[in-house]
C-alpha cells in the first residue's frame, strides 16, 4: 500500500516533491502508530487539504480531529523553530503546552465548523529554547469531509512580531516627540507644494493661522496662511520667503500672528526650500515654534534693564555691578564722568587700578572677603578723578541672591566723600584743640585748688575730693567729645559700659577688674555722660574709703536692665567688703549724686545698706540718656 500523499506521481515527480523536507517527513512518517492511521486510509478531502497546505508558501498547520493532530508545511516548520520536527504528528495541546488551553479552544471551534480570525494575537511561546513574546495573525477554517462534517481545522499563521514591535516603538517615539514638542513650544509643521501653490499643515498650525484643520490637512494656498500674519510683519515675511527661494538658503523668520480674537502671538518659522535636478523649486517644508512667552520675558527683561540703567544714570553716585565671581561688567554714566576713562576700559579686574596705589591691596582684600563670605562690601578709598587727583570715595555693595540663596550678582555704588572727609579732618583738628584747651582749664582749676589748700590746711581733704571730681569731669569730657575714625576709642564712645570701664580704671588690680558691668548695655550721649561720671566717681570714692573697695577682697558689680517701658535700671552692688552701717546722706557727695540723678537725669535713686555691702538702685528715663531721643520727642 503506497504511503505517499501523491501515490500516482511518477518517481521523478515524487523526488521533486520530496525536495520539500516537510513533505518528505509526511511521506516517511510512521502513521500506523498515530491515531490518524496510514495515509491511504485518510478521507480524500483531508488528503486533498493536506496537499494544498504542503504546497503553500505561507505558514500553515492542520489540526486533525478532536485531538487536533498537528501536521504543517515547511514554512510553519521554520516558525516552530527548535520544536520541529518533534511536534510533528502530536496533538496540538501537547505540542505547545504553554498554549494548550488556547489550542484546545481553537480545535473545538473548528470541529464545530466555526472560523476564527485573530489580529496581532499576543502569545508567550518557547520556540528557541526560551520563552519569548510573539504576536501572530491567525486564521482558522474547518476542513469538511464528504459528508459535510468537519474533519479538521486548518490555520494560517503569520508572525507579526516585527511589525507590532515597530508600531510600539513608533508610538513611543511619537509620544516622546509629542512631549518634547509640547515642552519646546513647537506649533506644528507645514509643507508647501510650490508649483501647485498648496500648503498642507497639521491641526495646531492651522488653528494658529485661523484655518480649518481639515482643509489645511488637504492643502490651501499660501496666501491663506499669510493673511493671518500681523500687517506690519506680512510684507517682510513675504520678502524673506522670496529671498530664501532665490538664494536657495535656509529660511528663518520671527513675526507675529493675529488670531480671530485679536490676540497676538510671536512665532519663529524655520524651513528649507527643496529643488529638483534642474534647480526648480518643488517643495518648501518647515516648522513653526510659538515664542510668545519667551518674547514677553525678553521684553520684560529689556524694560527692566532700561529702567535700571535710567535710574542708575540719574543717580548722583557711581553705580556698578559684577558677576558672582566679582567680574565687573557694568558701570553707569557717573563712573565714566568721574574717572574720565573710556567705556569698558575698567571691566573685569581693571577697576582696582583706579585706586590710589596705597589703597589697592586693602581694597582688593576687603572685596575678596565679601566675595568669599557674601558679606556686604564697605570701604573708604581714594579713587582717581579725571583731573588726575585722587579723591576719597565710599564704596558699598550688596549681593543679589536667587530663591535658593545663591549669589547671582553684586550691585555697588561709589560716593564721592572727599569734601566731607576733609571737613571731618578739619573738625577733628578743631575738636582736639578745643579738648586740649578744656583740659587745660581743668588743669588750671586743679592748680588753683591746690594753691588755695596750701594756705588752708583744714581744707586739704575737701580739695583732694574736688580735684578727683574735676578729674572725673575731664574723663567724661574726653570720652564723649566728637571723634574721627582715627581718634575714636576702640570701644563705642556712646556706651554706658565703656564709660564705666574707663572711669573705674584706677580701681583695677593687675590681675582683675574689681568693678565689673553685667546685663544690658545702653547708649549715652554727651548730655548724660557728665552727671553719670559724677555719680560713678562719688560711689567709687566712697567705696574706696569705707566700702568694698577699701579692702583687697571687695569688688563692685553694676547690673543694667532695659530699656523696658522707656526706662533703664542700673544697680550698684558692693560685695566682699567690710560690714556697713547706714551712712550720711546729706553731705556734699550725696548731694552731688542726687543732683546728678534726680536733677539732671530726672531719675530716681534709692540706697540700701545690705549686710554684705551698699546697694544703690538707679532708675532713669531712657530719653534722658540720649539727647537725640529727647529732641525727636520734642519735635
Amino acid at each position: 500500500m503506497p504511503k505517499s500523499l501523491f501515490p500516482a506521481a511518477s518517481a521523478e515527480t515524487r523526488a521533486q516533491l520530496e525536495s520539500d523536507p516537510t513533505l518528505k517527513l509526511v511521506n516517511e512518517y510512521d502513521w500506523t502508530s498515530n491515531p490518524l492511521g496510514p495515509i491511504p486510509e485518510w478521507p480524500e478531502s483531508l488528503k486533498g487539504a493536506v496537499r494544498v497546505m504542503m504546497a503553500a508558501s505561507a505558514p500553515m498547520a492542520m489540526l486533525i480531529g478532536h485531538q487536533g493532530i498537528l501536521i504543517y508545511n515547511n514554512a510553519y516548520a521554520v516558525f516552530a523553530g527548535q520544536r520541529h520536527p518533534a511536534i510533528f504528528g502530536m496533538p496540538a495541546v501537547d505540542a505547545w503546552p504553554e498554549a494548550a488551553e488556547f489550542n484546545a479552544d481553537k480545535v473545538m471551534r473548528c470541529m464545530r465548523g466555526e472560523t476564527v480570525t485573530l489580529k496581532d494575537q499576543e502569545m508567550l511561546l518557547d520556540r528557541h529554547g526560551q520563552f519569548e513574546t510573539t504576536w501572530l495573525d491567525l486564521h482558522y477554517s474547518p476542513v469538511l469531509g464528504e459528508d459535510g462534517q468537519p474533519l479538521a481545522g486548518i490555520c494560517v499563521v503569520l508572525d507579526t512580531t516585527d511589525q507590532v514591535l515597530a508600531k510600539q516603538a513608533l508610538a513611543r517615539s511619537e509620544e516622546r516627540l509629542s512631549l518634547a514638542l509640547s515642552g519646546s513650544g513647537l506649533v506644528g509643521t507645514w509643507d508647501w507644494d510650490v508649483p501647485g501653490d498648496t500648503v498642507t499643515a497639521d491641526d495646531r498650525f492651522a488653528e494658529l493661522f485661523n484655518l480649518d484643520p481639515q482643509q489645511a490637512g488637504l492643502g490651501v494656498p499660501l496666501k491663506d496662511f499669510l493673511a493671518a500674519i500681523y500687517p506690519e510683519d506680512a510684507e517682510r515675511v513675504g520678502e524673506e520667503i522670496a529671498t530664501s527661494i532665490r538664494e536657495k538658503s535656509p529660511y528663518h523668520s520671527e513675526y507675529r500672528v493675529q488670531g480671530r480674537n485679536g490676540e497676538i502671538r510671536w512665532v519663529v518659522a524655520s524651513g528649507r526650500p527643496r529643488f529638483n535636478a534642474e534647480g526648480v523649486i518643488q517643495r518648501f517644508p518647515g516648522v513653526l515654534v510659538d515664542i510668545t512667552e519667551q518674547r514677553r520675558t525678553t521684553d520684560a527683561l529689556a524694560e527692566s534693564e532700561l529702567r535700571f540703567r535710567t535710574l542708575a544714570d540719574a543717580m548722583p553716585q557711581m553705580v556698578w555691578s559684577t558677576l558672582p565671581d566679582g567680574f565687573h561688567d557694568y558701570y553707569n554714566a557717573r563712573w565714566y564722568e568721574f574717572t574720565g576713562v573710556p567705556d569698558g576700559s575698567t571691566d573685569g579686574e581693571a577697576w582696582n587700578g583706579m585706586f590710589h596705589p596705597d589703597d589697592q591691596d586693602r581694597a582688593w582684600g576687603v572685596w575678596k572677603n565679601s566675595l568669599d563670605t557674601g558679606e556686604p562690601y564697605q570701604i573708604e578709598y581714594r579713587l582717581r578723578h579725571r583731573s588726575g587727583e585722587y579723591r576719597w570715595t565710599l564704596g558699598l555693595a550688596l549681593p543679589i541672591r536667587d530663591a535658593s540663596g545663591t549669589i547671582v550678582r553684586w550691585i555697588g555704588t561709589c560716593t564721592d566723600i572727599h569734601e566731607a572727609k576733609l571737613a571731618a579732618e578739619e573738625r577733628e583738628l578743631v575738636a582736639q584743640e578745643l579738648s586740649h584747651r578744656i583740659k587745660n582749664i581743668f588743669a588750671v582749676l586743679t592748680g588753683i585748688i591746690s594753691l588755695s589748700a596750701r594756705s588752708r590746711p583744714e581744707l586739704k581733704p575737701f580739695a583732694n575730693e574736688l580735684r578727683q571730681r574735676i578729674y572725673a569731669l575731664g574723663e567724661a569730657h574726653d570720652f564723649v567729645r566728637p571723634h574721627s575714625s582715627e581718634s575714636r576709642p576702640s570701644v563705642s564712645q556712646s556706651s554706658l559700659k565703656s564709660l564705666i570701664e574707663r572711669l573705674m580704671q584706677p580701681y583695677r588690680d593687675v590681675d582683675e577688674q574689681r568693678v565689673t558691668f553685667e546685663g544690658d548695655d545702653t547708649e549715652i550721649d554727651d548730655g548724660a555722660a557728665t552727671p553719670l561720671a559724677l555719680l560713678f566717681h562719688e560711689l567709687a570714692t566712697n567705696a574706696a574709703k569705707y566700702g568694698a573697695l577699701s579692702i583687697d577682697t571687695g569688688r563692685v558689680v553694676l547690673t543694667g536692665q532695659g530699656p523696658t517701658d522707656g526706662r533703664y535700671h542700673l544697680s550698684w552692688k558692693e560685695v566682699g567688703g567690710p560690714e556697713v552701717t547706714p551712712g550720711e546722706t546729706s553731705g556734699f557727695g550725696s548731694r552731688v549724686i542726687e543732683l546728678s540723678v534726680q536733677g539732671q537725669l530726672r531719675g530716681e535713686l534709692q540706697r540700701a545698706w545690705d549686710k554684705d555691702g551698699l546697694r544703690v538702685e538707679v532708675d532713669l528715663p531712657i530719653e534722658a540718656l540720649k539727647r537725640s531721643a529727647k529732641l525727636q520727642r520734642q519735635s
